[in-house]
């Protein structure tokens, strides 16, 4: 199920997706201010190419009020617009049976857009 998720997932726009995200990270790490959301973009654009078979948890032990803070930010900056457009694909992926699974990851995207900070990408 995960290869074959995966492959349906990049051929009706999972590439497309990641490929802006990945151009957006870039965009973000030509200035020195922008390299720490710019990382956590490109942690998204992974997660959004291949979200088969991978999820993200919050990191175990805290960094302190920084965190929080740069997600506090994150989400003034974009990451709220982000989220809410995977919640809105997710919910239409989901009106359907064979949609469901595609919508699931559209959610689980939407968790690690809108605070990327203290997450990390790991297999299931």
């Amino acid at each position: 199920m995960r290869t074959m998720g995966n492959i349906i997932w990049i051929v009706f726009g999972g590439f497309m997706m990641a490929v802006e995200y990945f151009v957006a990270g870039f965009v973000l790490c030509c200035t020195i201010i922008g390299i720490p959301f710019g990382l956590q973009v490109f942690k998204i654009g992974i997660l959004a190419l291949l979200p088969f078979g991978q999820t993200s948890v919050v990191e175990g032990g805290s960094r302190g009020c920084l965190e929080i803070i740069m997600n506090v930010i994150w989400i003034f900056i974009g990451g709220i617009w982000i989220a809410l457009s995977h919640l809105l694909w997710g919910l239409i992926f989901c009106i359907t049976v064979v949609g469901i699974p595609f919508g699931l990851q559209h959610f689980k995207l939407m968790r690690v857009a809108m605070f990327p900070f203290g997450r990390t990408v790991v297999p299931d």
